[in-house]
């Protein structure tokens, strides 16, 4: 009995040697999704591609980054308007307000910015008071999918206002678009009416940079215009992931819970984030969808394109994912212990430009919620690090 358990406990441990811990896998992630419309059975087998193979310096990176940022330009469709369409952007200063309150350490206005010229998205502006004449940083925090812009306000605007940041409650436009419509109104399809072909994320990208725009422009809140970040959660978290890549005027990003590859465990694929299979006469592949864009080796399970990708075109900004599940499979919302892969994929890219420490994966056991113990050690510590000083 006692060579038995010597045997066994002999084989666990040489299981675990070949076994590396979660912070140094390099394996794609098991979709666990069930409308997927891409199982990929096996994915989880296989590496996810680095991006930094054959590269030996540095100064050989750009060459590199640009082919994958006109890759996922082309999957997009843009991230801001082109020629006609900027006929729908005005002055974004033209806000209306609705209502100023005077909490203890910061001036609250309820407001509503011209996103575009005839859809006024809602916000809440927080403007320390009592804490010096700034220039302050920014951070701009968006809602999930269920709670309305003020909430922001609660997990985080509250505490970083109250520190000497200008903040920026919303949430992305496809809670609350034009004419009323939303996410399960098909409020991608009045982007398209209007825009083309422009993916909600890209869109939500612009909404983004209007309201760092907005932010630079207003006198009374002294916004420092170099030092403004974004936080997300959920859907906003989604949304952080496409801000960081494609808007440099951003300069620290959080993404609280995205689950961040691209066909996990949740709805990256859906009409209104990616569209993954709705056909463009301008995506150049026998398909014409997104979809065959992101997995275009149809005898390779897995994605040669994920979101590790649009991590390293942040490179050297500051980047810091918070996952909520120390699972190996949450087969939901949560970034779990598989997210790793994707992560450390991006941080070579980081590694290699000489700023391994400004990506940063916070895996906590919190669950899937926009603050908890150790969630709010993480963003507070990112953004304290990386704007307020």
């Amino acid at each position: 009995m006692s060579i038995k358990i010597v045997g066994i406990a002999a084989l666990c441990a040489v299981l675990q040697a070949q076994t590396p811990p979660p912070e140094q896998r390099l394996n794609q992630h098991r979709v666990t999704f069930r409308r997927s419309p891409a199982p990929e059975p096996g994915a989880e087998t296989q590496l996810i591609p680095s991006l930094v193979d054959g590269i030996t310096d540095a100064r050989q990176w750009p060459r590199r980054r640009a082919g994958i940022e006109k890759m996922w330009l082309n999957l997009l469709g843009k991230v801001e308007p082109h020629g006609a369409d900027k006929k729908w952007f005005g002055d974004i200063r033209k806000v209306r307000v609705n209502s100023t309150q005077e909490m203890d350490r910061y001036t609250r206005i309820d407001l509503e910015i011209p996103i575009e010229k005839d859809f006024f998205q809602k916000h809440l502006l927080l403007i320390p008071k009592g804490q010096g004449t700034g220039p302050f940083p920014a951070v701009i925090c968006w809602s999930s999918s269920t709670p309305d812009y003020q909430e922001p306000e609660k997990w985080w605007g509250g505490w970083l206002a109250s520190r000497g940041y200008v903040v920026l409650t919303s949430w992305s436009f496809i809670r609350f678009y034009r004419d009323g419509v939303n996410y399960s109104r098909k409020a991608h399809e009045k982007v398209y009416e209007r825009f083309g072909h422009w993916l909600a994320l890209g869109k939500m990208v612009h909404d983004a940079k209007r309201e760092v725009a907005y932010l630079r422009s207003i006198k009374q809140a002294r916004v420092d215009p170099k030092r403004i970040g974004f936080i997300g959660f959920s859907l906003g978290a989604k949304a952080a992931v496409y801000v960081a890549a494609f808007a440099p005027e951003i300069a620290a990003t959080v993404a609280l819970d995205p689950h961040i590859a691209v066909n996990g465990g949740t709805n990256w694929l859906d009409p209104w984030y990616l569209d993954a299979t709705r056909k463009w006469p301008d995506i150049a592949t026998a398909e014409g969808t997104v979809l065959s864009l992101l997995n275009p080796d149809k005898q390779r399970p897995g994605f040669e394109h994920d979101h590790h990708e649009l991590l390293a075109l942040t490179a050297p900004r500051p980047f810091l994912l918070i996952g909520g599940s120390h699972k190996e499979d949450t087969g939901g919302d949560s970034d779990d212990l598989q997210s790793w892969g994707y992560f450390n994929r991006a941080r070579e890219v980081y590694r290699l430009l000489g700023v391994e420490d400004r990506i940063r994966f916070a895996s906590t056991n919190d669950g899937h919620k926009a603050t908890g113990p150790n969630i709010d050690a993480a963003w507070q510590q990112f953004f304290e690090r990386w704007l307020k000083r």
